[in-house]
């Protein structure tokens, strides 16, 4: 069996392709933009480290922030360097094995739900982001897709809105008006 076999083609057979170090002679489809990206992070965030205090001083606010992010940076062209050197695995495309449709489907889900968050609220968008994403990932009845998600939804806006008492985005429904039903309900009216 070739060593640089991980697996069957779906990955299913109880052992993960994220072993660490990967391949340990190959570069998988999407590292070098990946390692690219991580860069730019790292130059970003240390540009606003510097625009903290600038160099003031080596006990200066900025100084740790400017630190980390520069260790960060170095190690990023480090890893991009060792990156490069490696031959691109023959057997994985991006695609299939890194980034499938069903990635890029629940992070555009993701982003819709925090567009709609504060125009909608938080119950809707949820409601419909949870719907969906049940329903594209565990491909079962509506029913049961339906029973899931809103019984998902009632308990983390219990959770969340009553006991931890963390406001939400109310947007199109009336959740004060809930909220006061409900406490009037538990309070006897009072």
């Amino acid at each position: 069996m070739d060593s640089e076999f991980r697996g069957d083609q779906d990955h299913h057979d109880g052992t993960s392709d994220a072993t660490p170090g990967g391949y340990s002679a190959g570069r998988r489809p999407g590292e070098v933009v990946f390692t690219l990206g991580l860069i730019v992070g790292s130059a970003v965030l240390l540009w606003d480290a510097y625009g903290i205090s600038g160099f003031e001083a080596l006990s200066g606010p900025g100084s740790v922030p400017m630190a980390v992010t520069a260790v960060m940076l170095i190690s990023a062209v480090m890893i991009l360097l060792q990156t490069l050197r490696k031959a691109p695995v023959t057997t994985e495309t991006l695609s299939r094995d890194i980034l499938p449709p069903l990635v890029i489907v629940l992070v555009l889900g993701l982003i819709a739900f925090g567009i709609l968050l504060v125009p909608f609220g938080f119950v809707p968008t949820a409601a419909l982001f949870l719907t969906a994403a049940i329903k594209l990932m565990a491909r079962r009845s509506w029913a049961m897709t339906l029973t899931v998600s809103l019984g998902s939804l009632v308990i983390i806006w219990l959770v969340f809105r009553l006991v931890f008492t963390v406001l939400l985005p109310s947007g199109i429904l009336p959740e004060a008006e809930l909220v006061q039903a409900l406490r009037d309900l538990f309070s006897g009216g009072n």
